[in-house]
């Protein structure tokens, strides 16, 4: 079995997110591509593949969420993701059982709780129109007064596909969130549970090569061990420097591990330096948690294909700031390199008039 090195898994991976070169597709397949975009937060999306596809205009992807064609709903890992509608019907149903798991934490908080009579209720109230989750919350509390409020939430949220109405997560527009179910947004019910096959295949398309626990990591989901067995006659398989077995599709691109790679700037969550249980193809071991702190996360930027500090804005007097925390000291071609790109990446995503760029003092 052939070995392969962390800088041509940093080189492969990124080929695949379309961090080495902006490539031009339409926003809605490139969120199919990539499995759909971290979105916790409402503008990250919008960074993200901004970082990725060439002249980029955040107003497709509100668009697609506008016209139903994206949505954003809890799938992998328990967290928001932007995914488009196709995904959503069926990414949803292939993480259930992981979210039935969940629920296992607040069973003090459930106890005489009837889950499947909660899930009837919740839908029902959430289909008649959307609701806030403190609505629904309130909504349940009348059924079980005694029960935990913040485990009524978790319930409902983890029995019934619930995506994010908009104007949610448009572009240049607020609003509070609102819920309804998948099937009521998009008119058309989820898909049968489906064999994970497939989306292992896709998951080593946009992020192999890689482990079964990398999978793991990625879905939140177990027992994938039996189903890259199954896959492994149309697969290739490689030894990473600590001996761990990694899969990947024949055809996958791997570069040369000397492939420039150009400065990057990711908004906070970035798929890319979360899908894999070792995350040291992108995260060097010693900037580990260096991009966030506690619950909060920070913009990164990647000098070189790896994570080397984090980035935020602020408005001060009319002036957009960037600014610009590096892990140590960048070389002088990497910090001109980072002042073009966030040049670029204010003048197109800020729309601020007036906006400047600084270099704090190495993040410890």
């Amino acid at each position: 079995m052939a070995s392969i090195s962390i800088r041509a898994l940093n080189r492969a991976t990124l080929d695949r997110q379309f961090l080495l070169r902006r490539v031009a597709l339409p926003a809605a397949d490139a969120v199919a591509r990539l499995l759909g975009l971290q979105a916790q937060n409402t503008r990250p999306p919008y960074f993200q593949l901004w970082s990725r596809l060439e002249n980029f205009d955040p107003g497709e992807l509100s668009d697609l969420l506008e016209t139903r064609e994206a949505v954003r709903i809890v799938t992998m890992r328990s967290t928001i993701h932007l995914h488009t509608a196709d995904d959503a019907l069926t990414l949803r149903p292939l993480v259930q059982a992981a979210r039935e798991r969940e629920l296992r934490a607040f069973r003090n908080g459930l106890a005489g709780v009837d889950l499947d009579r909660l899930a009837e209720i919740s839908r029902g109230l959430v289909e008649e129109r959307p609701r806030t989750m403190k609505e629904l919350r309130e909504c349940l509390l009348k059924e079980w007064p005694d029960a935990d409020p913040l485990a009524l939430s978790v319930a409902a949220r983890c029995r019934l596909p619930l995506v994010q109405v908009t104007p949610r997560g448009l572009w240049g527009r607020s609003g509070q969130v609102a819920l309804t179910t998948v099937e009521q947004w998009l008119g058309r019910r989820p898909e049968p549970v489906p064999a994970p096959d497939a989306t292992v295949l896709r998951y080593l398309r946009a992020f192999g090569p890689a482990s079964v626990k990398d999978m793991q990591m990625w879905a939140g989901l177990t027992r994938l061990t039996e189903v890259f067995e199954r896959l492994r006659p149309g697969l290739v398989t490689f030894r990473d420097a600590t001996g761990a077995e990694l899969f990947d599709l024949p055809d996958a691109p791997r570069p040369d591990e000397d492939t420039p790679a150009p400065p990057r700037f990711l908004p906070e969550f970035d798929n890319v330096l979360l899908a894999h249980a070792d995350r040291t193809r992108v995260i060097p071991a010693e900037y580990r948690g260096r991009n966030g702190k506690g619950n909060q996360a920070f913009g990164s930027f990647l000098l070189d294909g790896f994570l080397a500090g984090i980035w935020r804005t602020k408005e001060y007097r009319g002036t957009l700031t960037l600014q610009i925390d590096p892990f140590t000291g960048p070389s002088r071609a990497d910090r001109r390199g980072l002042e073009l790109e966030g040049e670029r990446m204010l003048a197109a995503m800020s729309g601020a008039t007036a906006y400047d760029i600084r270099f704090g003092a190495f993040a410890e």
